[in-house]
């Protein structure tokens, strides 16, 4: 329980919100998190979890560096700072209510907001081009690099089993062009025999490479194009695409009308500013960059700041380069913190002149700034080696971060626990008073809720969530309309009524669980496909739920779009299985926390009721989804886990088992349950049990997902393995297994499992296939069922 001095965690009173992952928004991420700013909330919205570095993308291509070498895990550094972190892809800002609209989830509310989304591709004036962005697109732009990388990754294949080869041309003749081009010769070079190697070609509709850099650098360039056998054509502008029916091959036509064939086209020419941005109201440039004032805000608005490549400084317009952007992150840091403390702002003026490091592909690089340029040979190795050094130094600032259990026990950064302690008293200022800096634009009822926030809160129906907060967050539900719910959700009553259809019985289920990321929305969607699992397990029709929630206390501006997200995202959840919401109860807690009370139909016979125990041996055991979610979730809390493997672990639990149940009982499952809690084994364990008979398990079959194997490898477990692993007397062959890389994840709780399911063994092979048909791509084979033994264990392992 929490002292009457401290509580476990200070209301937020200030959303700032950082559109975008680009090299201005990590730094930012990186100052909250040496000195957070007490009540204020940042969340980071981006379609992409890896955030490269570009300075290190030739890098990459020439195959210098790994893909975790040059990218920045954009989850994992949320977590580090205490960011929330939405994977999803911005579509339009609202600035009259102040909220951020997303393609894929519920608007966002933000008090500021921040732009760092790098440029886009401008290509629309190319005849033949359509949608530069699209896996089929006739050419590739080397912006977003997302794209661009499955790209590079896909013509590293073709090339490597072309029979002939290949046509690549570049179009650019700036620096970022060149140093592309000569990393691509010298990553095929090194993979290709010298009769496959591709014909390179440039073209520019300059009259020289580089031509914001000094001629010496130019020249140099030129000169090392020449020597690895890459044509330059100079004053030719492309114009049109010509895509053949034929061949993979296109044409790229000039405005002289020469023809340039290409099985790959690489574009690095200026792009622009995102599409969505014209919508906004905010002045653009002619390219679509946002301008902003010396101070980065916009010119219109205030409230909102850019960054990076997105942002046009007016008074000091400067190339797209990727320094600014990485310069620019302490003065938008700091003038974001001064902005939300109510303080006066301070200008940002960029340098004139900078250094620009250039690699020729072959661990060599030449300098240049300004006029200047080093380019001698004998210095270039140095050269490519201080870039290097340069890089690597940048990117550890981002990826080599401390667990969190090392942070609260050394310190870490600034010690986790000294950093909540500071952030606390600063918050509630030296005569326990909320702070002034953070109460400017709070009004007399805001700053009457923050205040009550900082002291004890009450329990019993004093601890429920206000009644006004409820209902607007509650307004813009729409759950399923159901014939048989007589009284539900928006009656002013005590209770649901719910009529029972003739012939039918009721299957209750409850589940409930504490938050475990930090998007409200996710989790709705994961703990209602979580709790619905139970009664796909039984063979029920999910029909009626009531729902349960504790928030953390708050603002009501602040409680009631956390209220909103999270309902949104159970009820969509909910509706898709056909199942209507008819109530429920919020209340205040330390932590986000959702569940329900779930009803489901069979019918009145049990007919299609599948039990856990109805095994029969000789059947085959089915699981429909892939293991590991509570080991990759422990690691995600003690940042330990890849973005990607919690990316992959997400979609998984959001995946509906409700196709699976159908696919199973259609194929004569005998038996099924899901796996949650008690791991695999457990639920097993259960099933044999009731069933009277053994089970084999063939722990090479278990689908497993990406990273659980590494984290279990680390020792990282869930808090409930060591409960579980009381289930190893089961094993017969313990000794045999235990030292297999996944004995560990057969005791790994999971949320959102699969089913766990037992076949005939004619049927096994059709229903594996039908349920790879329709999406568990992870489901599998993992055993058979045997009569039972005269051992006491049940459970036998194959390897």
């Amino acid at each position: 329980m929490p002292s009457a001095s401290m509580p476990a965690k200070a209301p937020i009173v200030r959303d700032i919100v950082l559109i975008g992952g680009g090299h201005s928004h990590v730094g930012v991420l990186m100052r909250f998190a040496m000195q957070p700013e007490p009540g204020v909330r940042l969340t980071v919205i981006c379609r992409d979890t890896d955030t490269p570095y570009s300075g290190m993308l030739p890098g990459y291509v020439a195959g210098h560096y790994t893909f975790d070498d040059v990218h920045i895990d954009l989850r994992r550094l949320c977590q580090f700072a205490g960011a929330r972190f939405y994977r999803d892809q911005v579509i339009d800002i609202d600035r009259g209510q102040r909220r951020v609209i997303c393609a894929e989830r519920p608007a966002v509310d933000y008090d500021l907001l921040s732009i760092n989304i790098g440029s886009t591709p401008r290509l629309s004036h190319i005849d033949g081009i359509g949608d530069p962005e699209s896996a089929d697109a006739p050419v590739v732009a080397v912006k977003p690099i997302s794209t661009f990388q499955q790209r590079w990754l896909s013509l590293l294949e073709r090339a490597r089993s072309a029979e002939r080869p290949l046509d690549i041309v570049l179009v650019g003749g700036g620096a970022g062009g060149v140093e592309l081009l000569l990393a691509i010769q010298q990553r095929l070079a090194t993979e290709l025999p010298a009769t496959l190697a591709p014909n390179l070609t440039l073209i520019t509709r300059g009259q020289r490479l580089l031509p914001t850099h000094s001629p010496e650098v130019s020249e140099a360039l030129a000169t090392t194009l020449h020597e690895r056998g890459i044509q330059v054509h100079f004053g030719e502008e492309i114009t049109a695409v010509e895509s053949s029916t034929t061949s993979s091959q296109r044409q790229l036509i000039s405005a002289s009308g020469s023809h340039h064939p290409a099985d790959e086209a690489i574009w690095v020419t200026r792009a622009g500013g995102a599409r969505w941005l014209e919508k906004t109201g905010l002045s653009l440039d002619e390219d679509g960059f946002l301008k902003v004032r010396d101070t980065l805000q916009t010119l219109e608005d205030d409230a909102i700041f850019a960054a990076g490549d997105i942002a046009h400084q007016v008074n000091h317009p400067r190339e797209k380069a990727g320094v600014f952007a990485v310069r620019q992150s302490r003065p938008l840091a700091d003038n974001l913190r001064r902005a939300v403390r109510g303080e006066s702002l301070h200008p940002y003026i960029p340098q004139s002149r900078w250094l620009a490091l250039i690699s020729t592909g072959d661990r060599d690089a030449i300098a240049s700034r300004g006029n200047l340029g080093l380019v001698s040979p004998w210095l270039r190795p140095w050269l490519w080696r201080w870039k290097d050094h340069i890089d690597r130094q940048f990117m550890a600032r981002f990826n080599e971060l401390p667990s969190m259990e090392d942070a609260a026990d050394t310190g870490g950064l600034a010690g986790l626990q000294q950093r909540i302690s500071a952030a606390w008293q600063a918050l509630k200022g030296g005569d326990g008073r909320l702070h002034p800096r953070l109460t400017a634009e709070l009004d007399e009822q805001e700053a009457h809720q923050a205040l009550s926030a900082l002291a004890m809160r009450c329990g019993g129906c004093g601890a429920k969530v206000g009644a006004s907060v409820l209902s607007r967050a509650l307004q813009s539900l729409a759950p399923r309309e159901n014939p048989d719910v007589l009284v539900g959700l928006h009656a002013p009553d005590d209770a649901a009524i719910v009529r029972v259809p003739e012939g039918q019985a009721l299957v209750h289920s409850v589940d409930f669980f504490r938050a475990f990321i930090d998007d409200p929305y996710l989790f709705g969607r994961i703990a209602a496909n979580h709790a619905l699992g139970d009664l796909y397990a039984m063979g029920a029709t999910p029909h009626t739920a009531t729902a349960v929630a504790t928030v953390p206390q708050g603002i009501e501006r602040k409680v009631e779009p956390l209220v909103r997200e999270l309902m949104q995202g159970a009820t969509e959840v909910l509706n898709e299985a056909g199942c209507t919401l008819v109530g429920g109860h919020t209340g205040e807690g330390q932590e986000l926390a959702l569940g329900f009370a779930l009803n489901g139909l069979v019918e009145e016979s049990l007919a299609g009721v599948t039990c856990k125990g109805g095994m029969q041996p000789g059947e085959v055991l089915i699981l429909t989804k892939a293991i590991g979610t509570g080991t990759l979730l422990a690691a995600h809390a003690r940042l330990e886990a890849r973005g990607r493997w919690i990316d992959a672990a997400l979609e998984s639990m959001q995946q509906s088992s409700q196709q699976a149940a159908n696919i199973l009982r259609a194929h004569q499952a005998s038996a099924s349950t899901d796996v949650t809690g008690f791991g695999l084994l457990g639920h097993l364990v259960e099933m044999t049990r009731a069933s009277g008979v053994d089970a084999e398990l063939e722990i090479d079959a278990l689908p497993i997902l990406d990273g659980a194997e590494d984290c279990v490898a680390r020792g990282v477990v869930s808090s409930l393995q060591p409960a579980n692993l009381r289930l190893k007397r089961a094993l017969k062959d313990q000794a045999g297994v235990i030292d297999h890389p996944r004995y560990p994840l057969l005791f790994d709780p999971q949320t959102a499992g699969g089913l766990l399911a037992s076949v005939p063994a004619g049927e096994a092979e059709s229903c594996l296939a039908a349920l790879k048909a329709a999406g568990y791509h992870a489901s599998a084979i993992i055993g058979r069922i045997l009569p039972q033994g005269d051992a006491l264990a049940p459970i036998s392992i194959k390897r």
